[in-house]
């Protein structure tokens, strides 16, 4: 007994036919419903553009029922592109594109919202299905936890963070997904849809003031979500006593009004008993001191990782040579019942990922500041701005990447615009002093900029805190951090190559 409950799956909210074509994308097999949204395998037709052979579309009926309906399902719908639209962080899922179906001839279609996703591999909810106290927990709660933090430095709450909207991919790595109930803070408040789930959800939002903008929240409550979460994957059981969702709720009330005790597991790793008593402090005050980012460094030592925050390379990409114990356990069956070939990707992105509130939703461009200024600039990233001065749009690295169009993150406006300013936020602690940039990717020198005279091995290079103004037609597609300057980005003298 885990003491963990599912939810039953029954038809798909959205029918959507197999070969169904949404723009580029073939419909394939459903992989997830809930109450509000379906979401399908897809099939790019048009291979070779700067967008991966698979994706997950994401089906939100926009465009019928009633018109109360109508208005309840835009505004989850909202919430969930707008987040996905300025938001890009390596542990949050990526969008790539929206799109809206246009087809008179099928109504329960017609109008509906579509979103593509990046393609999992499966959930949590999947996993602990399967092993209830997975032997990969702790990396697992480190990459989540990194997650949160990155959501939280952006400006946003979560809102209902649970083992559902935990992906985890093909190589191994996690995303936080479902964005329906995210919200934008405000101050210290942002308000959200009261749709979260109520094992995960605190003491002092079970019973909540609803105000016309919805009920309002704060990080502490997603705080409180990864306290249980962390309980859950590593002992398989709730830290609040209750046979069901509803008496643990009743008892979580009462744990907040002193009359109850959290019920901690023996099983709770000596290093993470602390945390998650942190984590599940009794009230929203309690719990202000345990912000995420410093969080995170707890967790990283507990579990034993650094660079949880690291992205990973996309399922289409070369996969490293080592792959983690998340890795491992992604090339066994996720489910009892079903399994999948090889390493293609088959099979469901776990039922769960579309629980209660509806959605698997995914994410990218973590710009979530004014569109102005270098100091939108992450800590220890580098940032290339589409106008001078660090105005206009921005995309932001926290390591190096060959390819911006279709690597493991994506820059898109500099397919066809140039880049006008750059700025490295360098962490001081690396000993990587620079970031070369280059005209091709692979960091391949590909064109010629009509600026210079001769065509060198990168377009240019930046140094730590220098930020500036690039002249002429730049146009890079590629980056990696170097050591300094002064050589050539792999060793190579920064000098003209022979003709």
């Amino acid at each position: 007994m885990t003491g963990r409950t599912r939810g039953s799956h029954g038809p798909h909210t959205v029918p959507v036919p197999k070969g169904y074509r949404v723009g580029r994308w073939e419909v394939r097999e459903p992989l997830a419903s809930g109450s509000f949204a379906t979401v399908y395998a897809a099939r790019n037709t048009r291979p070779g553009a700067a967008l991966p052979p698979v994706a997950a579309l994401k089906f939100l009926p926009t465009g019928t029922r009633t018109p109360r309906q109508l208005h309840h399902l835009r505004e989850l719908a909202a919430r969930e592109v707008e987040l996905l639209q300025r938001i890009r962080a390596p542990r949050l899922i990526r969008m790539h594109e929206t799109l809206t179906v246009e087809d008179p001839d099928r109504p329960e279609l017609d109008g509906a919202t579509v979103l593509v996703l990046e393609r999992a591999e499966g959930s949590v909810d999947a996993l602990l299905d399967r092993d209830p106290v997975p032997e990969a927990g702790p990396e697992l709660l480190a990459q989540v936890c990194a997650g949160l933090s990155q959501l939280h430095r952006a400006g946003w709450v979560h809102g209902d963070l649970k083992p559902g909207n935990v992906l985890l991919m093909k190589d191994g790595s996690v995303r936080l997904a479902d964005f329906n109930t995210a919200a934008e803070l405000e101050g210290t408040h942002a308000y959200s849809l009261a749709f979260a789930t109520q094992d995960y959800t605190p003491p002092e939002l079970l019973w909540p003031e609803v105000s016309e903008r919805g009920t309002p929240v704060r990080p502490t409550a997603d705080v409180w979500a990864y306290g249980v979460l962390a309980h859950v994957v590593l002992t398989g059981s709730y830290p609040l006593p209750g046979a069901s969702a509803e008496a643990r709720s009743d008892a979580a009330v009462r744990y907040a009004r002193g009359a109850e005790e959290l019920r901690l597991s023996p099983r709770l790793p000596a290093d993470w008993r602390q945390i998650v008593t942190d984590c599940l402090s009794r009230t929203h005050r309690d719990r202000l001191v345990h912000d995420t980012g410093a969080l995170l460094r707890r967790v990283e030592a507990a579990a034993g990782v650094t660079d949880s925050a690291r992205p990973a390379r996309p399922a289409w990409l070369p996969r490293p040579a080592r792959l983690g114990r998340l890795s491992r356990l992604l090339r066994s069956p996720w489910s009892r019942t079903r399994r999948r070939r090889g390493p293609a990707l088959v099979g469901a992105v776990a039922g769960a990922l579309l629980a209660a509130a509806g959605g698997v939703t995914y994410a990218t461009l973590r710009d979530s500041g004014p569109s102005y200024g270098y100091h939108r600039c992450p800590y220890a990233s580098v940032c290339f701005f589409s106008e001078q001065n660090g105005n206009g749009e921005m995309c932001a690295w926290e390591d190096s990447d060959p390819d911006w169009l279709s690597g493991r993150e994506t820059c898109m406006w500099t397919a066809d615009r140039p880049v006008r300013s750059i700025y490295y936020n360098a962490d001081d602690s690396t000993d990587l002093g620079g970031v070369a940039y280059y005209r091709g990717r692979d960091y391949t020198p590909v064109g010629a900029d009509v600026t210079r005279p001769r065509s060198r091995l990168r377009t240019g290079c930046t140094s730590q805190r220098a930020q500036g103004n690039l002249a002429g037609t730049y146009a890079p597609l590629s980056h990696r951090f170097i050591a300094h300057c002064g050589d050539g980005g792999d060793g190579r003298p920064s000098t003209p190559p022979s003709r």
